[in-house]
């Protein structure tokens, strides 16, 4: 089976494309830049996701197509509406296109839980007009889709966008971490690698034109995280809260009243956030010597 990975020299999409590798799946990535992480059996292409002459090509004889393209960064999207609209929205759309005409099996598309929010701003927006277009897609033309929509990711290969990735550098550059909210807030942590294989798994015909929720096992408030890193850093960390809410982020629970139901899909083992943390720091710390 050949599978297609947009934005697969990314954070998630990097992973995912390993998983398919290592499940024997035939990986091409395809992203604006080439995978420091690319495998010696996958193929890469530099490309452009709104160059629909390339993607296409890309896409020919392809059986999956997973779309980890675009914005991913809810901060990032909020200064960057039209950006965000062209990548998360109008690059879906090209995707699909392609999917369609070159009679693809499966269309993977990563969404997130702020679909269930009124909070997320233009990320939330983009999100949920993609999904909208992916099962409009599905009821005209029978292409054949899995959302799978995400929770807070963590784990190596990140950067500072990533919130984990962002304190854990803090923590070990300045030996303070500072923070917008009051570290009540409540997040449902899940290791990438975790995730990566649920985003293969989910290839199985049960959940053929399904929306899936993949987040951690357990919720936990921020600030106890952060109490981890500190913690394990031999408690030499200084923490402060700014105390203000962040308007664009949920705090206790993403879930506002939604008539689309998503079912959440966990690993039966898993990585410890203890021991994701521990894989957070040692990675960090190993890049900041060199």
């Amino acid at each position: 089976m050949k599978t297609i990975v947009f934005g697969g020299s990314g954070f998630l999409g990097s992973h995912i494309a390993d998983c398919l590798t290592e499940k024997g799946f035939e990986v091409t990535i395809f992203d604006l830049k080439p995978s420091p992480y690319l495998l010696p059996e996958q193929k890469m292409i530099i490309g452009d996701m709104l160059d629909e002459k390339a993607v296409f090509e890309a896409v020919r004889g392809q059986d999956y197509v997973y779309n980890f393209a675009g914005i991913a960064d809810l901060d990032d999207a909020t200064t960057k509406p039209m950006d965000t609209v062209q990548q998360n929205i109008a690059g879906t759309v090209v995707l699909l296109e392609a999917s369609r005409k070159n009679a693809a099996k499966r269309f993977v598309y990563a969404s997130t839980i702020y679909v269930y929010s009124e909070k997320g701003g233009f990320y939330r927006c983009s999100k949920q007009a993609a999904e909208l277009y992916i099962e409009e897609y599905e009821r005209k033309f029978s292409l054949d889709y899995t959302i799978l929509r995400y929770g807070t990711l963590y784990g190596p290969r990140s950067d500072q966008r990533n919130s984990i990735y962002r304190y854990t550098k803090q923590a070990i550059e300045d030996k303070k971490i500072i923070c917008i909210g009051t570290g009540d807030e409540t997040r449902e942590y899940v290791h990438v690698k975790d995730a990566a294989r649920l985003s293969v798994s989910i290839l199985a015909e049960e959940y053929r034109n399904k929306h899936i929720i993949i987040t951690g096992h357990h919720p936990m408030r921020f600030k106890d995280m952060l109490f981890m890193i500190r913690e394990i850093l031999d408690n030499q960390i200084e923490i402060q809260f700014s105390g203000n809410e962040n308007e664009a982020h949920y705090n206790i629970t993403p879930y506002s009243f939604v008539p689309k139901i998503g079912h959440k899909l966990v690993n039966h083992y898993y990585l410890d956030m203890g021991q994701g943390l521990l894989e957070c720091i040692n990675e960090i710390y190993n890049n900041l010597k060199k």
